[in-house]
């Protein structure tokens, strides 16, 4: 291979900082210590470098030249299961590897910029842990988005790839915050994450209890990753209500299942139903529903009594119960307007009910309205119990709710008037 030095000096610096042998056997170090020293000092501090994996384990040896750069191979989770076997069949198993294709599965992913997809400035940015098929990385690379495929890097980031950097939970404080989601403000601003926090700083000991995101939702290191609610905040046991709920909580619960698209005005299954499935973001049984449960419940036990532990989850249950009886109510007043002719369906719903899953692409502003009301505002009320943070339940779940459902039963009014 050609020398790539471009400061004479630089031999003589990486054989001290690597010792000869590894720069006569890694001609990659000696050119990306000048070109990208960045990585080249992540992979020193990695536990790759002490066990001697260098760069072509990764990334093949095709690239050998600034001339064949794109001949260097992305690696992709497989690749890692040639040493992480485990880890990474835990990983297709649970609801990250779905990521990808649910964002996919999405009607309003295919409306935005593909620079929010592909280019992974938006959705695609956090949804890239995902899986991708064959196809999908043929055609990120032909459109210039090849980067960022390889799924366990979006928590051990590269090339330091570090295990305990991965087990803090601002790893996942990336994704898991913001609009629908703020999983990271809840959590970091609860009596669980202050207290992670103090004892990142040395306040606290570090034998003091403080469960982290990856306590509760990766127990013993499974990298799987799931929850008994599921994004949706919805559950059933194959259509039919999960035992126990209440009549009038199964009634709110189809109202939603059909503004969701999975049930069409009738009640019954649509095609939506097997996208929702087979994402992973419902649980649509009993026995899923209660297999999470029962390991939350075990979790929390290592710092709390069991009848504890199940207060506090039902009270979360309750409060879902709550919010499903005014979203649904919202969710009627829409489906009104459209049963009575005020207001137009869009070209793109399958039914004359308001769909959930166009987001901010819905087109007038009631129905902008109720997007936010769930999306936003339903998820701060049941998440926030679930994190245990009163004021993200209240202030911006059930009361945000409840302003939302007066604005859109004003403004159905007001429509109704004009009309």
């Amino acid at each position: 291979m050609k020398s790539v030095y471009r400061n004479p000096l630089l031999p003589a610096i990486v054989t001290l900082l690597l010792g000869v042998g590894t720069v006569l056997a890694n001609p990659c170090v000696e050119c990306h210590t000048q070109e990208s020293p960045g990585i080249v000092q992540d992979w020193k501090l990695s536990a790759h470098a002490r066990n001697e994996v260098g760069c072509d384990v990764c990334h093949g040896d095709d690239h050998m030249s600034a001339d064949d750069v794109a001949n260097a191979a992305l690696p992709t989770p497989d690749v890692c299961a040639d040493c992480h076997e485990d880890q990474v069949n835990q990983f297709k198993k649970g609801k990250h590897a779905l990521a990808w294709a649910a964002m996919n599965a999405m009607p309003t992913t295919h409306w935005k910029p593909m620079e929010m997809i592909e280019g992974q400035r938006g959705c695609g940015g956090c949804h890239k842990i995902g899986i991708k098929s064959e196809e999908d990385m043929k055609k990120l690379k032909a459109e210039g988005a090849g980067f960022g495929v390889a799924s366990c890097d979006a928590c051990h980031t590269r090339h330091l790839f570090s295990a305990e950097e991965a087990r803090q939970p601002q790893a996942c404080q990336t994704c898991h915050m913001g609009f629908d989601h703020p999983q990271w403000e809840m959590y970091s601003s609860s009596k669980h994450g202050v207290r992670k926090m103090l004892k990142q700083i040395g306040v606290l000991p570090e034998s003091a209890a403080a469960p982290t995101c990856q306590t509760c939702h990766m127990q013993e290191g499974n990298h799987e990753v799931r929850t008994a609610w599921g994004f949706l905040g919805v559950r059933t046991n194959g259509l039919t209500p999960y035992p126990g709920t209440s009549d009038e909580w199964w009634t709110n619960q189809v109202t939603i299942l059909q503004a969701l698209g999975v049930l069409d005005p009738d009640g019954n299954p649509t095609g939506r139903l097997d996208v929702v499935a087979s994402a992973d973001v419902a649980r649509l049984s009993a026995e899923a529903f209660d297999a999470e449960r029962t390991k939350m419940i075990e979790t929390c036990g290592q710092c709390h009594s069991e009848n504890f532990a199940r207060g506090e989850l039902e009270k979360g249950d309750a409060l879902i119960e709550a919010g499903d009886k005014v979203f649904a109510e919202a969710i009627r007043v829409v489906a009104g307007l459209y049963k009575d002719g005020i207001l137009e369906k869009p070209e793109s719903y399958a039914y004359a009910f308001p769909d959930l899953l166009t987001f901010h692409d819905a087109p007038t502003s009631i129905e902008q309205r109720l997007f936010v009301m769930h999306l936003k505002h339903r998820m701060r009320l049941f998440q926030g119990a679930f994190h245990q943070n009163p004021d993200y339940s209240l202030w911006y779940g059930w009361n945000e709710m409840q302003m939302d459902l007066t604005d859109i039963k004003e403004m159905a009014a007001e429509m109704r008037k004009v009309h």
